[in-house]
C-alpha cells in the first residue's frame, strides 16, 4: 500500500506524541511507515517541510471570535501533542508554517497584539508542557513551579490549574496593552 503526505504527517505527529521533538527523526517516521526514509522525500521536500506540515495540522482546529478565546484555543492544541508548541513555534519563527494562526490573529488584535500574543502563546505553552513532564517524570511535585501550596495556594489546584490561571492573567495582560496602545504599529 502506498503512503500519502498526509499518512507522513499523521505518522510524523504520532512519532512525535510518543517520543518527543528530539527523537523525531525522518529515519523513525520512515521506520513507523515500514518505508525506507528516501521513500518519504516524495512527499515532504525535508525534515523542515514536514515540520511546517506537522504545525499546520497541529493548529489546523484553532479556533474564536476574540483574541483571548483564540490564544485558549491555540494553547490547547499546542498542549494536545508532546512537544507541539515547540513544533508551531519553530515553524512560525522560521516561517516554515502555521502562517494562517498569525493572520486571524491579526485580524483580532492587530499585528503587534498578534505577534505579542504568539510569542506568549508558544512560550507558555512550551513552559506548561516541560512543567507537565516533569512532574509526570517525579521531578515536580503538584503545584512546585506555579507558586506552590507553601505560596499560600490552595493545595487542592493542581500544575495545570495553576499554569492556566496563569496564561489567563497573562493575555489579558497583554490584551489590555494593546487596548491602551491602540492599533499603530510600535
Amino acid at each position: 500500500m502506498r503512503n500519502t503526505r498526509a499518512d507522513v504527517v499523521a505518522t510524523a505527529l504520532r512519532v512525535l506524541d510518543e517520543h518527543g521533538l528530539e527523537n523525531c527523526s525522518m529515519r523513525r517516521v520512515a521506520a513507523e511507515l515500514q518505508v525506507q526514509p528516501s521513500a518519504l522525500y516524495h512527499h515532504v521536500r525535508d525534515k523542515q517541510s514536514l515540520l511546517a506540515l506537522m504545525a499546520d495540522e497541529i493548529v489546523e482546529q484553532v479556533e474564536g471570535e476574540d483574541p483571548a478565546a483564540y490564544c485558549h484555543s491555540l494553547r490547547r492544541a499546542l498542549l494536545a501533542v508532546r512537544d507541539g508548541a515547540d513544533v508551531v513555534a519553530t515553524a512560525a519563527a522560521f516561517r516554515l508554517g502555521a502562517s494562517a494562526v498569525e493572520a486571524r490573529l491579526a485580524e483580532l488584535a492587530g499585528t503587534d497584539g498578534a505577534s505579542t500574543l504568539m510569542l506568549y502563546t508558544f512560550g507558555q505553552a512550551q513552559t506548561t508542557q516541560t512543567q507537565l513532564q516533569a512532574q509526570a517524570v517525579g521531578l515536580l511535585s503538584p503545584l512546585q513551579g506555579a507558586g506552590g501550596a507553601a505560596g499560600g495556594a490552595d493545595p487542592r489546584r493542581t500544575l495545570e490549574d495553576e499554569l492556566e490561571r496563569s496564561f489567563d492573567r497573562g493575555v489579558t495582560l497583554i490584551l489590555e496593552g494593546v487596548k491602551r496602545l491602540g492599533t499603530r504599529s510600535m
